[in-house]
Formats: C-alpha cells, structure tokens, sequence
C-alpha cells in the first residue's frame, strides 16, 4: 500500500465530496495499486494554487486494458471517501 498526493481540477473535487463520483481517471504513471490511499487536493489550474481542501479515498478497484481506455490510462474504482 502507498500514498500518492494528487491534484484535483475543484468540480471533480465537488463531485467526489458530495459522493457522486467514487471513481478517478489517471494516467498510469505512478504504478497504482488496489489498497492504495489517494490524497486529493483541491487545485484551480487557473491559479496554479490549491484551495488547502483534501480528501483522502482507498483504491478499491483497478481497470486496465478494456475497451475504450486509452494506452497508459487507469479507471480507479473508491471507498472510504473522507
């Protein structure tokens, strides 16, 4: 299990919060695992800056390699979204 501290666009970070998007979409450049705990922080790319909000969500499920993902790519599946 790993910690891996990412970046979140603020309407991806409102949807995860209010518990209708329990899944991330990511480039597979970080060797993600099922079991691995992903800290989310709030990020406007407008301001190059983050808000100081965070989530934190377990890596339930990994999906690679099916149709319609691009090469390089993961659809994580999540629980224990705080």
């Amino acid at each position: 299990m790993r910690r891996h501290d990412l970046k979140c666009w603020p309407e991806f970070f409102r949807a995860m919060e209010a518990g209708r998007k329990p899944f991330e979409f990511r480039r597979d450049d970080r060797g993600f695992e099922e079991g691995d705990v992903l800290v989310l922080r709030e990020y406007d790319p407008a301001t190059d800056r983050t808000s100081g909000r965070q989530l934190t969500a377990t890596v339930d499920l990994i999906f690679r390699e099916c149709p319609g993902l691009p090469a390089g790519y993961v659809i994580m599946s999540l629980k224990d979204i705080v």
